[in-house]
Formats: C-alpha cells, sequence, structure tokens
C-alpha cells in the first residue's frame, strides 16, 4: 500500500500529477485544491497517497495534507460516491466549505457541486455530519486548547471506531477527569467504556 511519495514532479495538471521517483513515474490523481498549491515542475513534492485497488486497476489519489487525505477517505465511504467522484466534490469545494456545509446539512450548497444530486448530498450529511470536525469559528463541544497530544489520539481512535464527535469528546473529558495515567492505552479503554 502506498501512503505517501517524495520526489520530482514531472507535470501538473488541474487533476494529474506525475511525480518521479527512483526513474519510475507515478501518475496520481489530484483535486485542484492540491494543484493550486503544487510547486513548478522540476521541484521536490510530498504527497499523501490514497491507493485505490480494483480488480482492473491500481490507481493513486495525492494531497498535499494529511487533512484533506483524511476527508477524501470520509467522502468514499459515503455510499454511491467512488474516489472519482470525491476528487471531483474536493475541487468544487474548499475543504473548510465543504465541512461546514456538510455539519450544517445545508444540500443546496453541495448540489452545486457537479455530480452531486439531491440524494447523494443528503446522504453525504446524513452519514458524514458527526464525524467532520468543527470549523474554525464554529462553537466545538470542546476547546482546542483543553485536550493534550494524547487527549486528541484518544479521540481520534474513537472518531475511527466510528463514535460520533460529540460523545467521543465528552467521553474522553469523563476519561480524563477519573483520573489514573494519562498515557494513551488506559485513557482510551476509560473512554471507550463511557462512550457507549
Amino acid at each position: 500500500m502506498i501512503a505517501l511519495l517524495r520526489g520530482l514532479l514531472i507535470e501538473k495538471h488541474p487533476n494529474q500529477a506525475i511525480v518521479e521517483i527512483g526513474g519510475v513515474g507515478y501518475d496520481v490523481t489530484i483535486p485542484v485544491s492540491t494543484f493550486t498549491r503544487l510547486p513548478d515542475p522540476g521541484v521536490e513534492v510530498r504527497l499523501r497517497i490514497h491507493t485505490h485497488v480494483r480488480e482492473d486497476a491500481l490507481s493513486l489519489y495525492g494531497f498535499l495534507t494529511q487533512d484533506e487525505k483524511s476527508l477524501f477517505e470520509k467522502l468514499i465511504g459515503v455510499s454511491g460516491i467512488g474516489p472519482k467522484l470525491a476528487v471531483t466534490i474536493l475541487s468544487g469545494l474548499a475543504a473548510p466549505d465543504l465541512i461546514g456545509a456538510i455539519r450544517r446539512g445545508e444540500v443546496d450548497k453541495l448540489v452545486r457541486i457537479p455530480g452531486i444530486g439531491k440524494k447523494t448530498a443528503e446522504r453525504m450529511v446524513l452519514e458524514l455530519r458527526e464525524k467532520m470536525p468543527a470549523a474554525v469559528g464554529e462553537e466545538q463541544a470542546t476547546p482546542a486548547g483543553a485536550l493534550s497530544a494524547i487527549d486528541q489520539d484518544v479521540l481520534s481512535a474513537l472518531l475511527n471506531l466510528g463514535c460520533a464527535r460529540q460523545n467521543a469528546e465528552a467521553a474522553v473529558r469523563k476519561a480524563k477527569a477519573a483520573g489514573g495515567p494519562a498515557e494513551f492505552e488506559p485513557l482510551f479503554r476509560r473512554a471507550l467504556e463511557l462512550v457507549r
């Protein structure tokens, strides 16, 4: 599984980058948001990669940030959204706007993206609303400074298990308040018991 590519940027187009590593050129599908921030060809580049395997193809999808890659992976988890449509969605709306639209249930904003109909937009809201991080400036159940790095890791692990963000944040706060070692595993186990 390819997770990261670092090499020479040979070509870039609004939906494609070719990165050469050790004499091999990797064809990577990218959203417009990544394209606009890529350096000029001939410069070293580093892309986070999602490897998508099908019977007839192995495709690489690249992103400059881990957040963008995570958002892409959440999108392809929605029924009816494949990798190509997920790239179109990320190209059609900036990540903060997309997250905000999903959290607020703004179906009318989502259907403006090419390839997204009303049913797909409603499914995105239904399946992703609780999995989206709060946008900057939006009220959050937990202030950003209140969670240490270990707390953030525990919260991330709970979200990856499918817990709703509000419930996961509340469980982490309760687990911290209960005392005990401030290490990942004990805190995670306490929080996991409390989230149910």
